[in-house]
């Protein structure tokens, strides 16, 4: 389990070995000046994505999420960010078109409320999730819509100060699994159980009919700071975990 100690600032030489998997976190509420930075490495779809936003502030996390993304993955590329391409899976999973020559680099980004997880690695499938705690969205009815009968279960038997947080501890490793295996909302979330316990270690503990799929992925808590839950989920195991912070001086590059 990590804490938000944990988190250290970003190194002067970044190297991703095949059995590290990279998180990082940054805040998404930056000065303009560095949300006009990122908006000049956006494509033109992705300007017109953060178009549709209705609220600056939605937009402005948008372009600064979508901004992080591309400068930290320039960094382990050296590229310049604006030259990355991406494309998406028939489920919506962004990846790096090969052409670019990082066919082994795979990603995932996840941002809620004014943070952003990105996570990182060489050779494996992965998924991340970040959630802000909202005790009006943990209710027993949206876990019955979308957690398993077994997950529905845990949650009811834990003492009432700790279900918001083992409600969103639940949500976080489901979408985190899904985004990994990258099958959307075509995979029911009912369909396979992960653990929810506060303090119990992250794990997925079973999926239908596809009983393989526990020891191909290894599932893991992140704590990304006080009122937000996070989760990694990553392909294969032996690998190591480090947790890194984008500050403000990282968006303005080196």
């Amino acid at each position: 389990m990590l804490d938000s100690s944990c988190w250290t600032d970003t190194p002067e030489t970044l190297a991703l070995p095949v059995d590290e998997v990279h998180v990082w976190q940054a805040e998404l509420n930056q000065p303009p000046q560095v949300t006009r930075n990122c908006l000049t490495l956006l494509t033109p779809d992705e300007r017109a994505r953060a178009a549709r936003f209705h609220f600056d502030r939605d937009r402005n996390h948008f372009i600064v999420a979508r901004g992080l993304l591309r400068q930290l993955l320039a960094r382990y590329l050296k590229m310049k960010p604006a030259n990355l391409r991406f494309r998406y899976g028939s489920h919506g999973k962004p990846s790096l078109i090969h052409d670019t020559g990082v066919e082994n680099l795979s990603f995932n980004l996840s941002h809620s409320h004014e943070r952003a997880l990105c996570a990182v690695a060489r050779g494996r499938e992965l998924g991340v999730d970040i959630e802000h705690l909202r005790p009006e969205f943990a209710d027993r009815d949206v876990a019955e819509r979308f957690f398993s009968r077994l997950e529905v279960a845990a949650l009811s038997s834990l003492p009432e100060e700790a279900q918001v947080e083992g409600f969103f501890n639940c949500w976080t490793r489901k979408e985190a699994y899904v985004k990994a295996v990258g099958e959307g909302l075509s995979l029911p979330l009912d369909r396979f159980d992960v653990s929810l316990k506060p303090g119990e270690p992250a794990a997925l503990l079973g999926t239908r009919g596809l009983n393989e799929e526990v020891s191909r992925w290894q599932l893991m808590e992140l704590l990304p700071g006080a009122g937000y839950a996070g989760a990694l989920v990553a392909e294969g195991s032996g690998w190591h975990l480090r947790c890194w912070r984008w500050a403000e001086k990282d968006f303005e590059g080196r």
